[in-house]
């Protein structure tokens, strides 16, 4: 916490607004807003994957449908595609970001309209905090007039061509669930670029009540919209998010000083133009083998390290879902790990991670 949450969570009390509408809801809209520079529109729900359900509802995508979707990713990504009865078909990354490859993308899109019908979304991630090739998928989206759901649940305060992650694309989601950079413990938002789709996702997050005296609805609805106390926490934790960004980014260049003289590990660079919040430092590994010799060195120490994102086209649940992949992603999982990576990681804390690390075996 940064410090001033608990001053809007009390307004919230002392004004009895504790239902999810209220004065902190649209203030922290509003504080979205401006600091995406002022020209989307916002609208604060209860998750990420929220975020994305109503992405692809406002889209119209229904049962027999399909969307590409960033293989390489947590399962929330494409977890609301299924919510629609729709079928994922899974894209694999790239080496520059970790990202949905925009030549395997063109390539999916041309098979599925070939063999089946054009896909209905996309739905690619900044994955880590990394932006991804932003406007080679925009391109191939316009070419084939297929839009793009932008997902920056990790990416939150990362930008591209110094424009703010979340605004590149159709749709762009943002989580503040307990793990992002910024949190109001469980929470997310949809940017849209128009406030009437705003105004239909808010509908949507507040079950679809129609406009009447007493409770009409006309189409389905969903309980999404955030409370007035969560999006008082996010209120305090605005004013904290560049701090914490440049916490992230410190954490990143401190192992990548204290690491990158071992030639069996290498750190993800950003592109010219790309500026990643460092949401996690990951390191690739050599092998399979070292990756889980350092993951268990740090185990024994009692610091927790986890391995990349399992694919999600390698996922039990997904295994009978087309992809197009080219193994990157694979070799990613089996070599890739995640360190440590909090905002209030202090440099003691760092070194004995880097320490113990300079311990692990055949490194």
């Amino acid at each position: 916490m940064g410090g001033s949450e608990q001053k809007f969570v009390n307004e919230a009390f002392a004004t009895n607004w504790i239902a999810p509408l209220g004065p902190n809801v649209d203030g922290f809209e509003n504080d979205i807003k401006h600091y995406l520079g002022g020209n989307d529109h916002v609208a604060v729900l209860s998750s990420g994957t929220a975020s994305i359900h109503l992405a692809l509802q406002l889209l119209n995508v229904s049962h027999g449908d399909e969307v590409l979707c960033q293989s390489f990713t947590f399962s929330a990504s494409a977890n609301p595609i299924l919510y629609q009865g729709a079928k994922p078909i899974f894209i694999d990354s790239e080496s520059d970001t970790w990202n949905m490859s925009p030549e395997l993308l063109e390539i999916a899109i041309k098979d599925r309209i070939e063999k089946h019908k054009k896909p209905k979304a996309i739905i690619a991630v900044h994955l880590y905090g990394m932006p991804y090739k932003a406007n080679e998928i925009n391109a191939i989206a316009k070419k084939y007039e297929i839009p793009v759901i932008e997902d920056s649940a990790e990416a939150f305060g990362s930008s591209y061509f110094n424009q703010p992650c979340g605004t590149l694309s159709d749709f762009g989601i943002l989580s503040f669930n307990g793990n992002k950079i910024i949190t109001t413990s469980g929470g997310g938002a949809l940017i849209t670029k128009s406030k009437n789709l705003k105004d239909k996702a808010v509908f949507l997050s507040t079950q679809s009540r129609d406009n009447a005296p007493h409770y009409e609805h006309s189409s389905v609805g969903f309980n999404y919209r955030m409370s007035n106390v969560l999006a008082g926490i996010g209120r305090g934790q605005m004013e904290v998010l560049d701090d914490r960004v440049a916490s992230r980014r410190q954490n990143f260049e401190f192992y990548k000083k204290n690491l990158s003289q071992y030639s069996q590990i290498s750190f993800l660079e950003e592109p010219k133009n790309f500026f990643s919040n460092r949401w996690l430092t990951c390191i690739e590994t050599s092998s399979y083998e070292l990756r889980e010799q350092i993951r268990l060195t740090l185990l024994e120490d009692n610091i927790e390290s986890r391995p990349l994102w399992k694919p999600m086209h390698m996922q039990p649940i997904f295994k009978d879902s087309m992809h197009y992949t080219d193994g990157t992603s694979e070799k990613l999982f089996d070599k890739g790990l995640c360190l440590p990576s909090g905002s209030n990681l202090n440099e003691n804390d760092l070194k004995r991670i880097v320490n113990i690390i300079s311990k692990t075996p055949n490194l």
